[in-house]
């Protein structure tokens, strides 16, 4: 009688003793991807002449044996003070923001009307947007750089923002995603009501879309964070480079400034995690809408 009686505790450690192995696997993994970042923010407050005399943080006789008194802020003083990274990170603020609340707003209205408008040339548009998906941005470089040189748009952040405004990308996602979660008789029943489209949109359709209006900001506000070759073909004035061509930029000729170049990148990324701590729940939802049908 006591065989039995074990054989679902057996099966029960099982499956426990599995999580417990997936779970050290992926601390270890996690602790490797970890070791760049970590030295990336100890080396940020490392002194020029002790960056490479420990892997991470300096050895003294404090705590835990760390050199705490050697640490300083003087690789931040130095970044905005000398130089003067504080106009390039306004700069990638507001192209980021812009750029990502202009490009969500288009392509959402975008998607909208090529998910539920029914007009001549809708089926050679949405071939014409998947068809744009295949194409590799940096073949249209060349070509956006004449155009913006006839428009008298080289050299301003209008020049820079305009092409980007509706992706290929975003107008096939918002049209998927409006497919999916804007019944097309709760649009019938607000017109009945008298409701005109642009309030239909702002009113229904774009609060219904949340989800993937969140994870699309963030994609897009991390695109444009990012971006470091469209701002050094479109833009020729040092004073408007965003932060990661400013950057780029802070590499020496004849020696090389890790601290400074740490401390410039700790700055970088800040901003884009705090942005996905506050939109994590919507990239989340927007990233897994549609995968379940129902």
């Amino acid at each position: 009688m006591s065989r039995p009686s074990d054989h679902p505790r057996v099966e029960h450690r099982r499956p426990i003793a599995a999580s417990i192995a997936l779970h050290a696997l992926l601390l270890s993994l996690a602790a490797v991807v970890m070791i760049p970042l970590a030295w990336m923010v100890t080396t940020a407050f490392k002194p020029l002449g002790i960056q490479f005399d420990t892997m991470f943080l300096p050895e003294g006789e404090g705590l835990l044996g760390i050199g705490w008194s050697r640490l300083t802020l003087e690789n931040f003083r130095n970044l905005f003070e000398q130089a003067r990274l504080g106009i390039a990170l306004l700069n990638s603020v507001f192209l980021s923001s812009v750029g990502a609340v202009l490009a969500t707003l288009c392509c959402a209205a975008g998607g909208y009307a090529l998910a539920r408008f029914d007009f001549r040339g809708k089926r050679l548009i949405t071939v014409a947007v998947l068809g744009a998906l295949v194409i590799p941005p940096p073949l249209l470089l060349a070509p956006t750089y004449e155009l913006l040189y006839h428009l008298n748009l080289l050299d301003t952040y209008a020049g820079l923002l305009l092409p980007a405004l509706a992706p290929a990308f975003g107008l096939f996602l918002f049209r998927q995603a409006t497919i999916q979660a804007v019944p097309s008789e709760l649009l019938e029943a607000a017109r009945i009501d008298g409701c005109g489209e642009l309030r239909a949109f702002a009113t229904i359709a774009l609060p219904l879309l949340r989800p993937m209006v969140g994870a699309f900001v963030l994609i897009t506000f991390l695109a444009w964070w990012n971006n470091f070759i469209g701002p050094q073909v479109v833009l020729q004035t040092p004073e408007k480079y965003p932060l990661a061509v400013a950057i780029a930029q802070l590499k020496g000729s004849y020696y090389e400034d890790y601290g400074l170049q740490m401390a410039a990148t700790l700055v970088s990324i800040a901003p884009v995690m705090i942005l996905f701590l506050l939109l994590q729940r919507d990239f989340i939802a927007g990233l897994t809408a549609g995968a379940v049908k129902g």
